[in-house]
């Protein structure tokens, strides 16, 4: 299995209380949609996923390393993690491609990957502009491009669609469905988005898991 969390209980530091606790989850492949409510313990359980948050309690396993292992660190790099707060300033010198091939060292990705889907998310004129002076939603296609360049087995996204217009979040649903023969998990409140690329939709309340459909 891809991810397995067992019985896991996370709360962040110098907090008592868990954000999320006593989950047990299961991802193998396939196309993975979180949703709930605002402080269900979302975002959490992604970077519990991907070992930046360890279990107080329980274990994670991420392509079969404990989370808590130095191992996480190899097996993180077959893996694409692209956070919801990543704004960068007017002054970041590198150009949208510098950001991209900065993301491809020690990976099996190409840039060759990264222009076919600039052309696809519509974002080819952003390579060479200054990435520090993108807005909101350009920076946000830069850093989906990175991700899905990287070729990842599993494959991260935090509210990837918050700052796109329409017609790339329609030509994103439809390169999603082309890696459901991997692992993608998207957190996303509007579900209705990518409904019709998703295969479960896992709902969240109160930092657990209530459902999956």
């Amino acid at each position: 299995m891809r991810v397995k969390l067992r019985n896991v209980y996370v709360a962040y530091s110098g907090s008592r209380k868990p954000t999320i606790k006593d989950i047990t989850l299961t991802l193998d492949r396939g196309v993975y949609v979180i949703t709930g409510p605002n402080g269900a313990g979302k975002t959490t359980l992604l970077e519990t996923i991907i070992g930046l948050l360890k279990p107080y309690r329980g274990e994670a396993y991420l392509l079969g390393v404990n989370t808590k292992s130095r191992r996480i660190f190899r097996a993180r790099r077959k893996c694409s993690y692209v956070p919801q707060d990543f704004m960068k300033p007017p002054t970041e010198a590198y150009t949208g491609m510098d950001v991209i091939r900065l993301g491809l060292v020690f990976n099996r990705g190409s840039l060759n990957d990264a222009i076919e889907l600039a052309k696809r998310l519509n974002a080819l004129d952003l390579l060479e502009k200054p990435f520090g002076k993108l807005s909101g939603g350009q920076q946000q296609k830069i850093m989906i491009l990175r991700a899905l360049a990287r070729n990842p087995e599993i494959l991260l996204l935090d509210e990837p669609f918050s700052s796109l217009d329409a017609e790339t979040k329609e030509n994103l649903c439809e390169i999603l469905k082309e890696y459901s023969d991997r692992l993608v998990v998207i957190v996303c409140h509007d579900t209705s988005i990518v409904k019709r690329s998703a295969d479960h939709i896992v709902r969240m309340e109160e930092g657990r898991v209530v459902d999956i459909s």
